[in-house]
């Protein structure tokens, strides 16, 4: 039998569903409820909103009659402003016309004017004013002209004519203007070469022009500097200019463009527009290279600057090779650096005429910098960068050569002079360093800079720094010999010519010296370094940063020599305490030992009137550092101070720990290093007072009056204290009338 199944709310109606729809429906029955009463809620609001609507429909009404008369107005206004438009676009058409009109006639009054008049001036050969003529001629539209001679059908056979004559004027013009300028050239008459260089732009030949007129200056600079070069082979070599001639001719070559450049620059910018002179620069940069290339071919074979690189090569290469004089590279050093300037100094002459040029024709400020770039590029590219390339290459290796060669020089007559403090390698070597340089800063090269500066960097900390390590490390002779005594002898063996240097007294003088070779060449490294930073910004002002890394790079390794020399002056410090003052300190301060410490009231009167042991020990302290005043620098004179100050109070720690005392032998004690720490600070610039800190504390807990004290002294919240509690108690064990008991019960 079939059913019919009912659906309510996606459930089927039977009774499994029917409570399931029940809830459902009563769920919705409640959401439903609560709409309403939402809606109920608002029914004030509605009312209220109605009302004011019903307030402003009046003024809707006011506005929408207002508004269409409104869009009427505009409606009007607009289809007068289309009829006054249309008839300004009818008057400016009109003054179009008339305007061009006009043109067209003045253009035809001024054609039959040239017409006649080139003709008149090239009977006259008044070559100025034809080409005048032709050049209001050019500037005339050809089109528009022709045009104008088939709307005139009158004057249609005339202006034909006159264009007729006009064009075969200006082929005839340009013919004889060119014919003229070549003769001028040939009769070396400078006046008719400018007058007719001047024409070639008024006849449309710009190029033509500028390219003849630059031949014509490119072979004067060719016989001017044939000239010049040939004079250089002449000269003779007692003449005050002989070592530089080759430097002059090139700077005369430089000089001479500059001169061409200068004097037509006005011309080249008046007749020919901007942009042209950057033409002429190029133009006239081809024959300088050439030129160039000459001059440093001949200077490198007359210099013998290609043999002197080989001897070079060679000897680098040779474990034993066969040297020359450096003395003999020097003047030829002076003046390759002195080309290379002019060479800088010329190519930064054309970089600044051609920016100039390049601003003026163009304001494109992305067109300007490919226009210099591209200038540049030529630049860096042509034969005399390339020369000066190659003249820097030879400078290098020449240059290297001179620095080592008399560097080693310098090291190998290294002499002592009994009136100096050092000998006599530290001025040479640095006299040298500085000279190479400063004459790699006069090429005007940044990269020449740096690698002189790395040579240098690389000889003070090679064999310069080794020479002064080695001499050190063979250490201080030992002796009690007065250092007075030994200059005394040394002085005496020079007068007579009987030097030994395996006296010992002249050795312990070599050690100092180099001792102080070693802290002077430290300062003049450190001066070197400030002066060079000034130096080289004054020279170089308008560095770029790439270029300024590399500087930086250089002179940070003059730093790293300052570090390495600093390193020696420990090294023979070391030795000088090992030798000299340790072996004589310890005596002295043993002395102490052999002092009673447990002194009555009457000792202590008496002690601290004389002060035996510290007087002693003073004394014999003065006479030894007034056996090194004189012959070590101040630096080093106070860095011994500080030697012989840290052995005194660490030899003088370990033998009070060896002692006992009562109250009256710390208090004596107490005295003894507050006179041996005045002593000391007053005989050097530098502090001593903290190589004391650790003797002051034992001497103040050897000279308290009772235990409790020392809580006081060296508790947790004593400042600065550099004794352990373990150290304070051992110290205080060395009081004889504490008692061990006190002592340990201590709360430090």
């Amino acid at each position: 039998m079939n059913t019919k199944t009912l659906f309510v709310m996606d459930l089927p109606v039977n009774e499994e569903n029917l409570q399931q729809i029940l809830d459902k429906l009563s769920e919705d029955e409640v959401s439903i409820k609560e709409n309403l009463d939402t809606i109920l809620a608002r029914q004030c609001h509605v009312e209220a909103k109605l009302q004011n609507i019903g307030k402003v429909l009046p003024n809707v009404t006011f506005i929408h009659t207002e508004g269409e008369k409104f869009r009427d107005m505009i409606l009007r206004t607009n289809e007068l402003a289309e009829n006054v438009s249309a008839k300004v676009r009818q008057l400016d058409l009109a003054r179009s016309r008339v305007c061009e009109c006009q043109s067209r006639v003045n253009d035809i009054l001024d054609l039959q004017l040239c017409s006649e008049g080139v003709a008149t001036a090239l009977r006259n050969e008044d070559y100025e004013q034809g080409a005048a003529h032709v050049h209001r001629y050019l500037a005339m539209d050809q089109q528009l002209l022709e045009r104008t001679a088939e709307d005139v059908s009158e004057d249609h056979i005339s202006i034909s004519s006159s264009l007729i004559t006009l064009q075969q004027a200006a082929m005839e013009l340009r013919a004889v203007v060119t014919h003229k300028f070549d003769e001028a050239v040939k009769s070396e008459d400078l006046a008719s070469v400018e007058r007719f260089f001047k024409i070639f732009p008024l006849l449309g030949m710009h190029l033509e022009g500028l390219k003849k007129f630059c031949s014509y200056l490119c072979t004067k600079l060719q016989e001017t500097s044939q000239k010049n070069l040939q004079a250089a082979l002449e000269i003779k070599n007692n003449d005050k200019r002989a070592d530089v001639i080759f430097a002059d001719t090139m700077t005369l070559l430089f000089e001479g463009i500059a001169r061409i450049i200068e004097v037509h620059q006005p011309i080249v910018e008046t007749y020919y527009g901007p942009g042209r002179l950057s033409m002429t620069i190029l133009i006239l940069q081809k024959e300088c290279d050439r030129q160039v290339k000459k001059i440093i071919t001949v200077f490198t074979k007359y210099r013998c600057i290609s043999k002197n690189i080989q001897m070079v090569n060679e000897y680098l290469r040779k474990p034993n090779p066969e040297r020359f004089d450096p003395k003999e590279l020097d003047l030829h050093l002076g003046e390759i650096t002195i080309m290379h300037a002019r060479a800088e100094l010329y190519i930064r002459f054309l970089k600044r005429r051609v920016k100039n040029d390049i601003e003026i024709s163009t304001t494109d400020e992305t067109q300007r910098t490919e226009l210099f770039n591209d200038f540049e590029m030529a630049m860096n590219n042509s034969e005399l960068a390339h020369g000066m390339q190659e003249l820097l290459g030879a400078y290098l290796a020449l240059e290297r050569y001179f620095l080592e060669e008399s560097v080693n020089k310098a090291l190998g007559m290294d002499a002592l002079d009994p009136d100096q403090q050092t000998s006599s390698m530290v001025d040479d070597v640095f006299f040298i360093v500085r000279k190479c340089i400063r004459r790699a800063m006069s090429s005007w090269s940044i990269d020449g800079v740096c690698a002189v500066v790395n040579m240098a960097c690389g000889i003070l900390e090679g064999e310069f720094a080794n020479k002064l390590r080695n001499k050190l490390r063979q250490g201080y002779p030992a002796g009690y010999l007065d250092l007075a005594q030994a200059y005394s002898a040394l002085q005496t063996s020079i007068q007579h010519g009987r030097l030994q240097t395996s006296d010992t007294e002249y050795a312990r003088l070599t050690f100092l010296a180099y001792l102080n070779n070693t802290d002077v060449s430290t300062e003049y490294v450190e001066t070197l370094y400030k002066s060079l930073n000034a130096e080289i910004d004054a020279t170089f002002p308008n560095m770029q940063k790439k270029d300024r890394g590399k500087i930086d790079s250089c002179l940070a390794s003059l730093k790293a020599i300052v570090l390495i020399l600093r390193g020696i002056i420990d090294c023979g410090l070391e030795q000088l305490r090992v030798s000299a003052v340790k072996p004589r300190v310890t005596p002295w301060v043993d002395a102490f030992l052999s002092i009673d410490h447990h002194i009555n009231e009457d000792e202590l009167l008496r002690y601290e009137t004389d002060e035996p042991f510290v007087q002693t020990l003073i004394m014999n302290l003065e006479g030894l550092l007034q056996g090194f005043k004189g012959s070590l620098s101040l630096s080093n004179y106070d860095a011994l101070i500080g030697l012989l100050t840290a052995e005194v109070t660490a030899r003088l720690e370990k033998v009070v720990l060896k002692s006992t005392f009562n109250r009256a032998g710390g208090l004596i004690l107490d005295k003894e290093i507050r006179s041996l720490a005045s002593y000391l600070a007053a005989a050097t610039s530098w502090s001593v007072r903290d190589k004391f800190a650790r003797l002051t504390q034992i001497a103040t807990i050897l000279s308290i009056e009772k235990v409790e004290e020392l809580a006081d002294y060296c508790g947790a919240d004593a400042i600065a204290w550099r004794l352990t509690p373990s150290e304070v108690r051992r110290i205080a064990s060395l009081r004889i009338d504490f008692r061990p008991e006190d002592i340990k019960r201590l709360k430090l």
